[in-house]
């Protein structure tokens, strides 16, 4: 089972379209059960990373978030999805996140036009099948105004520069975390979406075929 994790931060239906379209089932819950039992789990997002975090805590989904992650099962953030899974971030001051992955998440610079919204280049930085079809330094839609620094380097799997070259994606094992939103961008998000999802439920498509076969 596919769950998306509803936490109330919006642009869900976009994942799900986008997994419907490539003929897999999804299942949008905010039930902590869904997650512990699922086999992939995404977490999308658009809003600020306070109000998430508080969400997740009501809806008691911090724990069974991070018991998925540390277990191994393959896992996939967007875009404040991406953020929370930091020790913590700079945005209202400061806000403890969930501590998946070691490092802070920090306000992009001054000087800029914030919020970072539109397309822009992601390039490259590991061979990875995530990446299967997707030229270096494809164009991507970003829609955020703080962006992620890991501790180690080794997590960092795409870059993007704006103001700063910046954390756009990272890979660690079976977690796979994006600031962009490949549900907005068009063949190339969509192109990613089959690639996390065939690498993870080979013979598992319910509905449909998939278009970019």
């Amino acid at each position: 089972m596919i769950v998306i994790i509803d936490y109330g931060a919006g642009n869900l239906r976009s994942v799900l379209n986008a997994t419907n379209r490539l003929g897999y089932q999804a299942q949008i819950t905010d039930i902590p059960g869904d997650i512990l039992t699922a086999q992939v789990a995404i977490l999308p997002g658009v809003g600020a990373a306070a109000n998430s975090m508080a969400k997740l805590r009501k809806l008691g989904l911090v724990n069974p978030i991070r018991r998925f992650i540390a277990d191994g099962r393959p896992f996939l953030g967007i875009c404040i999805g991406l953020q929370i899974l930091f020790r913590g971030t700079e945005e209202g001051g400061w806000q403890e996140c969930l501590g998946v992955i070691p490092g802070v998440v920090r306000r992009l610079p001054q000087g800029l036009k914030i919020p970072h919204m539109g397309w822009n280049q992601v390039r490259q930085r590991i061979s990875h099948p995530i990446f299967d079809g997707i030229p270096d330094e494809a164009n991507f839609y970003f829609v955020h105004s703080f962006y992620a620094q890991p501790e180690e380097m080794s997590v960092v799997a795409g870059t993007t520069d704006y103001g700063v070259s910046m954390c756009s994606m990272i890979i660690r094992d079976n977690l796979i975390a994006t600031q962009f939103h490949p549900e907005k961008s068009g063949e190339h998000g969509l192109r990613m979406y089959s690639n996390f999802l065939t690498m993870t439920l080979a013979g598992d498509r319910k509905c449909g075929q998939n278009i970019l076969s």
